[in-house]
């Protein structure tokens, strides 16, 4: 088609040029972004930088067969702001590297870039700089995130101690069953390509897979609250496997309970229709990019009410382990089965 332009056909540093020309600067600590030979940062003085980078790779973290580009940019954004906001700090910019197969055009680009803005737009953080690169496999992203925090106010995963709180936001297991329903239509359609997608019954869960939002807005609240969690971490792989991360960084136990674990309805329904133990779902699924912290317990008061924020259990002594309670009052081991990275 005569509208789509061939990568090749402006090169990198035409593409570049072109990225650049979208991308707006916001953050009074940019000194200079894109075009140069590194951005240049001027943080203000008492606040520390806290760096993350994440990969998300074709095959392993999304499927083009049904994920648009425009929400893989959005989400591309939105896991990196995660791990900022896991940290108790505010994301300020992005390096964006990509390795681009030749399959790909400037529009397709163009496009994932659309998102990567709506992101940075919704999370106030600028892009400034990165790398593009051929790839003779899939499209690779990765991306740098910079945020600044007070000095003293960064949170670890190490500071929880028994009697803590531990709180989860949001719902767990959307993403995860999302997943589930792409995967099904996308096998339903390999086996009959004139088959229809069945995906309208289903919106909750799948923009939970598709375009995750990282939860800043409950930093901003805590902080409004004057809470300081002791111990923070995103659900990306799962909420045991990220319990069991604040186990073992803060040297303690845990007891979660079952009915405590937060599912929204939509969430449910799929699980039902799938066949699938919410509670799995939940413990197991990963995704969510939901924000999972330790509150001392003499922050009870100012957190309980919130709507948006589930206590599920209490660390405790090391020596008693990770456990999820059951209804019945039976502690269960907790086992990190979520996605590992080298298990396949």
């Amino acid at each position: 088609m005569s509208d789509i332009t061939p990568l090749h056909q402006i090169g990198e540093f035409g593409l570049i040029r072109r990225i650049q020309d979208t991308i707006q600067l916001h953050q009074p600590s940019t000194v200079l972004g894109i075009g140069d030979d590194a951005a240049v940062l001027a943080p203000s003085a008492g606040h520390h930088i806290v760096v993350s980078t994440d990969l998300l790779v074709e095959g392993v973290h999304f499927d083009l067969t049904f994920c648009p580009l425009k929400h893989l940019g959005y989400k591309a954004v939105a896991v990196n702001v995660s791990d900022i906001a896991a940290m108790n700090a505010t994301p300020t910019q992005l390096v964006v590297a990509l390795s681009l197969p030749g399959r790909f055009s400037v529009e397709a680009v163009e496009e994932l870039y659309q998102g990567m803005r709506l992101a940075c737009e919704a999370y106030n953080v600028d892009i400034v700089g990165g790398d593009t690169t051929n790839s003779r496999a899939g499209l690779v992203i990765s991306i740098t995130a910079l945020g600044q925090v007070e000095a003293g106010q960064a949170v670890h995963r190490s500071g929880a101690g028994p009697n803590d709180l531990l709180c989860v936001t949001g719902d767990l297991g959307g993403a995860f069953l999302g997943l589930q329903v792409l995967e099904r239509e996308k096998q339903a359609w390999q086996a009959d390509p004139d088959t229809q997608p069945e995906l309208s019954k289903y919106p909750y869960v799948l923009q939970r897979q598709l375009r995750p939002e990282a939860r800043m807005d409950i930093i901003h609240e805590l902080r409004e609250l004057g809470v300081r969690p002791t111990s923070m971490i995103d659900v990306s792989d799962g909420l045991a496997s990220e319990v069991l991360h604040l186990c073992q960084a803060s040297g303690t136990g845990a007891r979660i309970f079952s009915e405590n674990l937060p599912i929204a309805n939509p969430s449910l329904e799929v699980a039902n229709e799938f066949n699938l133990d919410p509670i799995m779902c939940m413990l197991n699924g990963g995704e969510d990019y939901e924000l999972l912290f330790t509150v001392p317990l003499a922050d009870h008061a100012r957190i309980k009410n919130h709507p948006d924020i589930t206590i599920i259990g209490h660390m405790v002594d090391q020596s008693e382990g990770a456990n999820l309670i059951t209804k019945a009052g039976q502690p269960v081991p907790l086992r990190a089965q979520g996605f590992s990275h080298f298990d396949h």
